[in-house]
């Protein structure tokens, strides 16, 4: 009886740390690619920098203009991505994300009310470069499809958080108290064009 007992549970652990590492492996091979994706533009500063004040910018305009940017921006992260993919990402293109930086830094400092399209065409050239910049991650073993949606999903993400962070800090427009709330808006515009407008000196200068 003890000896049948002690294989059974011999038996029982046998399968179980079997079990442990093929749901490992599953979780790694599967799901690896897609953390991946999401996770790659956490570790580029321009990406934070840029998709963040986009989002900002969006929300300074107001829900019903920056609400397009949830569909638009992912959007131009997959296209950058098959972009990025097939013709590879330009040396010229650091230069563009700093003068990107310094348009979107000049807009937010200078309160413009830019038309929905134009502030749509903006998200989806951004969207594009960053996405094709993105695609340098990409190995030979990578899982494009995982990836790609990972990053889309960043994409969608972080845009509309820094949207509704936007909208909740500027408040309505007809309270009394949005006056400073506007001004800080504007002045971290200012922080972003001052560092966009250093990227395109150092990027001329290189």
């Amino acid at each position: 009886m003890n000896m049948r007992f002690r294989r059974g549970v011999v038996a029982a652990a046998v399968l179980l740390a079997q079990a442990n590492a093929a749901e490992a492996h599953i979780a790694a091979s599967r799901l690896g690619d897609f953390y991946a994706g999401a996770l790659h533009p956490l570790t580029d500063l321009q990406d934070i920098i840029l998709w963040g004040a986009m989002g900002v910018l969006a929300g300074s305009l107001g829900a019903a203009t920056g609400r397009w940017l949830v569909l638009v921006f992912p959007l131009g992260l997959l296209a950058g991505l098959v972009l990025g993919q097939s013709f590879g990402v330009a040396s010229m293109w650091a230069t563009v994300d700093a003068a990107m930086m310094l348009v979107l830094g000049l807009l937010l400092a200078a309160a413009t009310r830019i038309p929905t399209g134009l502030l749509c065409a903006l998200a989806f050239a951004l969207a594009l470069i960053r996405g094709a910049a993105n695609a340098s991650d990409l190995g030979p073993e990578t899982d494009r499809l995982l990836f790609a949606a990972g990053l889309a999903c960043a994409g969608y993400a972080a845009i509309t958080l820094a949207m509704a962070l936007a909208l909740a800090f500027r408040g309505l427009d007809s309270s009394p108290s949005t006056s400073w709330q506007k001004i800080a808006l504007r002045a971290l515009g200012g922080w972003i064009a001052a560092i966009g407008l250093m990227m395109v000196g150092f990027g001329l200068a290189s």
